[in-house]
């Protein structure tokens, strides 16, 4: 909801969100489908539309669409039907993109945000991806890279169930999770493989909806919120001063953070849709739906639960956790007969920090989980404080080095000696005999003081446990309290 001059305003968003299928080839040729070639290296004849030139769909890409639908909880058509959508543009060489639209091979579904919202999946269906139109290679032309014609694309379009940036750009999050971990997608944003299309309307609470204009391409998951943001306040500030919304596409540009008109919103009849004739409808068996269902993954939200129960990490953990499928395989294999609570706060804290200084993601981590593990093991029996322990990782992150032979090779073994302590904790008692006196007043947070001063004198190798034992004697012994009873 925006607070606007006039009184309050409901915000609506709708997705387009086109991805990638993760596919050897293209959805109607053996050209393959790889990111990153040379220019036009990738086009076969079916590419190019040169004449009498025949599309074959790709089995693997059906496959993958149905393994997705299965994913979002929808409804799997065992009848879908491939159209005609027919534009001009210079990088679409045939004048037309076979797509699905009168019958999709997925049908209604649903997908869980946080907090108890649901959003409504419309539809899935195939359909190939246009060229791409290079306009900085040359000032007087345009030139046409047809590598990505014919690339086999799923657009799963939502209902208008979101009510902000936030959750649209929470929705796009959460899908790009059920597409990695089915394998259909790689949700490379960056390499356009995951892009949304941001469908942005206001109203009045309780009107009907507004004209909504839809933002194309948007291709990060922060951007998808900004434009969503953007978009709902500008369209808000033309009610406001008597105007109306004229459906329309429009652009993000992230440098200013703002939306740009790019032309006039088309509707599905000037695409003058009609079924490919040839291409013959598309027939799948239930039988091998229901493998494809048998086969599917744990997918992000099964696994947050399981973390939950199994391991009782709280909900944020769990989620933050189970986000990913590398980070979830990650932090089962530190937890591996560990205490999970102590693997999960050395994942989510030490490690996800130095990975976002790092600005790199768990795939890239110089810290194999089981060295983690083992750090965590010297912890566990005494070897390293946890202090030294924070150091020992850092070096680990700029090594990729073991945890054991770093303690050894630097001798940062933890000391455990009561003897050694006792003589350190004596000439920290004698030298602060101010905070001693705080002590015997009741103030018992001073210990940590001690505790501090301890472990600065011994280079962070002191038990801890040890040292605030000894300390607490000693102090006790100073303010003549008998041992056992410094505390109540």
């Amino acid at each position: 909801m925006i607070r606007g001059r006039t009184g309050d305003w409901d915000v609506v968003v709708g997705l387009e969100v086109h991805a990638q299928i993760v596919s050897e080839s293209k959805l109607f040729s053996g050209a393959p489908a790889a990111f990153g070639g040379a220019p036009n290296a990738q086009v076969s004849l079916v590419d190019a539309a040169m004449p009498g030139m025949l599309p074959v769909v790709n089995g693997r890409a059906v496959e993958q669409a149905v393994r997705t639908g299965l994913g979002l909880n929808a409804e799997i058509n065992l009848v879908s039907v491939f159209d005609r959508k027919n534009y001009f543009y210079p990088d679409l060489p045939q004048g037309y993109q076979i797509s699905q639209y009168h019958h999709p091979i997925v049908g209604a579904g649903w997908i869980d945000l946080e907090e108890g919202r649901r959003v409504g999946i419309v539809r899935l269906h195939l359909e190939q991806d246009a060229g791409k139109s290079v306009h900085d290679r040359d000032p007087r032309r345009t030139l046409i890279d047809l590598n990505r014609s014919g690339v086999p694309l799923m657009e799963i379009v939502t209902a208008p169930d979101m009510r902000s940036g936030a959750e649209a750009a929470a929705c796009v999050a959460k899908l790009r999770s059920i597409l990695r971990y089915l394998g259909t997608c790689d949700g490379n944003m960056q390499e356009g493989s995951l892009r949304a299309d941001v469908n942005v309307s206001v109203r009045r609470p309780g009107d009907a909806l507004g004209t909504r204009c839809e933002i194309k391409n948007v291709n990060s998951v922060r951007f998808v919120r900004l434009a969503a943001e953007f978009e709902a306040r500008r369209q808000v500030a033309i009610l406001e001063d008597g105007g109306d919304i004229e459906q329309e596409t429009r652009l993000f540009d992230p440098d200013r953070g703002e939306t740009r008109s790019m032309r006039v919103k088309e509707d599905a009849h000037d695409y003058r849709y009609f079924p490919d004739p040839d291409l013959p409808p598309l027939v799948l068996e239930r039988e091998w739906i229901e493998e494809i269902r048998d086969a599917l993954p744990e997918l992000p939200d099964e696994k947050k639960r399981r973390f939950v129960e199994r391991y009782g990490l709280n909900g944020e953990d769990a989620g933050l956790l189970a986000a990913e499928r590398e980070t979830a395989d990650y932090y089962e294999a530190v937890a591996k007969e560990r205490d999970p609570a102590t693997a999960a706060n050395w994942v989510t804290g030490t490690l996800f920090g130095a990975l976002n200084r790092a600005g790199a993601n768990i795939r890239e981590t110089p810290v194999s989980a089981e060295r983690l593990g083992a750090l965590i093991d010297l912890v566990t029996d005494g070897t390293v404080s946890n202090r030294l322990a924070k150091d020992v990782f850092e070096i680990m992150f700029e090594t990729g080095g073991d945890p054991a032979q770093i303690v050894a090779e630097r001798g940062m073994v933890q000391v455990s000696d009561a003897g050694a302590i006792e003589a350190v904790v004596d000439e920290v008692v004698a030298g602060a005999p101010e905070q001693a006196a705080q002590f015997r007043a009741g103030n018992e947070k001073v210990i940590g003081w001690f505790v501090g001063q301890v472990m600065k004198a011994t280079g962070g190798k002191a038990n801890p446990k040890v040292v605030n034992g000894i300390l607490r004697r000693k102090l006790a012994d100073t303010a003549g309290i008998p041992p056992g009873r410094e505390t109540r």
